[in-house]
């Protein structure tokens, strides 16, 4: 008989199956303090619960995470999982841990391909096959504490210390599945990571922005990339729909409450596209009022790509006007390039299967 995973489920969901099998509670708590803070692969391993409880939970759960079809470790350290899910679809998922201390970040996937089709990246070249489901996101994050040995949740030096959703596909666009699997990794009584250690990138899906921000309240990104209209429509094909304006209004209220912590600008240099002095300033004049830093990623290159990357000096250049208008102005380091691991690179191998063709 097929079982349910228990992973994924809301907390509570997670206690209805448990009280709907007879069981107090507590037994439901001890569960999900087996499954998340200590990262229990399957309940044999869950010393503290009776022996007939166990047998029971087999017949109906499992507490499977997604396979591993290739693991990748760059001459950085960064780490690239091509993972496998059940339907046979893959995404990629990246740990990029810091240089100077036992922590990092990991590079998380929200769908399989991606249907926003940026110019400059690599997994916009992949059609779109679906949606993950909050299971396969959670998945993701409990592999990586796997893979890197980082359970228990709750200890103070945590391997996988940061959660960037900035990986495969486009996260506002399966709102319900990231929203439901970031309050399970933000759950204080499992995988206890605070939503300031969690950054939403988006490409500006401008109404669903305020919900993000009134239900999660997690750090923002934006990946911008251009400052005017008609360059950012060739790049973020999106924002012919959501277009400069109505997503910086967007930033301006978020999160609702006028917290002020910063939003966090993406913007990739391409050589002689987006990077002169005047594109810096037209930048600057943007973020007006707007509490932000501005990451400068120099770009990736992958197979194909038609763009190339801004020079050492110009990238320098720009980020000092950034730097000296008052916005903090940081270049980022391309980690994992050697196994395209590095932001914009990430792209599976899944295709969408016609309808025409799976009922074959």
């Amino acid at each position: 008989m097929e079982t349910k995973n228990l992973i994924g489920l809301s907390h509570e969901e997670f206690n209805a199956e448990i009280l709907a099998m007879g069981e107090p509670k507590f037994r439901a708590n001890q569960l999900w303090e087996w499954i998340y803070n200590k990262g229990a692969k399957s309940f044999d391993e869950m010393t503290s619960i009776s022996k007939q409880f166990r047998e029971d939970l087999k017949t109906k759960y499992n507490l499977s995470r997604p396979g591993i079809s290739v693991a990748q470790k760059s001459i950085d350290g960064t780490s690239k999982w091509l993972l496998k899910l059940h339907d046979g679809n893959e995404v990629e998922a990246v740990h990029i841990p810091d240089p100077d201390e036992e922590r990092g970040a990991l590079c998380v996937s929200s769908q399989v391909g991606c249907s926003l089709t940026c110019k400059f990246c690599h997994t916009g070249t992949q059609v779109m096959v679906r949606n993950l489901t909050a299971e396969e996101i959670v998945g993701q994050f409990m592999l990586s504490r796997d893979e890197l040995n980082d359970w228990p949740s709750k200890k103070e030096i945590r391997i996988v210390s940061n959660v960037v959703m900035m990986g495969m596909g486009e996260p506002l666009l399966n709102y319900e599945n990231v929203a439901k699997a970031l309050k399970i990794i933000m759950d204080g009584e499992g995988l206890a990571l605070s939503k300031r250690r969690i950054t939403l990138s988006t490409s500006g899906i401008v109404p669903l922005i305020e919900k993000c921000g009134h239900e999660l309240g997690v750090n923002l990104a934006i990946s911008l990339h251009a400052v005017t209209d008609e360059l950012r429509n060739e790049l973020v094909p999106i924002n012919k729909k959501y277009p400069i304006k109505e997503l910086l209004d967007a930033c301006r209220n978020y999160p609702p409450g006028g917290n002020t912590r910063r939003i966090t600008f993406e913007y990739v240099m391409l050589k002689d596209v987006n990077d002169s002095d005047a594109d810096a300033r037209a930048l600057v004049k943007l973020l007006e009022g707007i509490p932000a830093k501005v990451n400068l990623i120099p770009f990736n290159k992958w197979p194909g790509a038609k763009y190339e990357r801004s020079s050492g000096n110009r990238i320098h250049a720009f980020s000092k006007i950034v730097e000296e208008a008052g916005y903090s102005s940081p270049v980022r380091t391309p980690r994992g390039e050697d196994i395209l691991a590095a932001c914009g690179q990430l792209k599976s191998e899944s295709v969408k299967v016609r309808k025409s063709a799976a009922g074959a």
